[in-house]
């Protein structure tokens, strides 16, 4: 029952994962629609909104937010395959 639930849970985080980063796509889709080469060169700040440069930086955010979890996520792996495997003294 506890492993079916933990699955669930860890399922429902990836798909929130996902959905955070389809609506940053979205969101960069108005910058690749109204984009003009006169303003500037692609994906630089002067050629970008102020919109679209709420949505990098948020976008460059939730990539920092995923790093550290899944350093988060193998160190807790690891020390758990660590316990495992070390012999116990009794």
């Amino acid at each position: 029952m506890v492993r079916t639930k933990t699955i669930f849970i860890w399922v429902g985080i990836f798909l929130l994962d996902v959905a955070v980063y389809a609506a940053f796509s979205f969101m960069m889709m108005s910058y690749d629609d109204f984009y003009e080469e006169s303003k500037g060169e692609y994906l630089s700040w002067s050629s970008m909104s102020s919109f679209d440069r709420a949505v990098v930086i948020g976008l460059y955010i939730w990539h920092a937010v995923n790093i550290f979890l899944l350093y988060y996520i193998v160190k807790k792996f690891a020390r758990r395959l660590k316990q495992q495997t070390t012999p116990r003294l009794q």
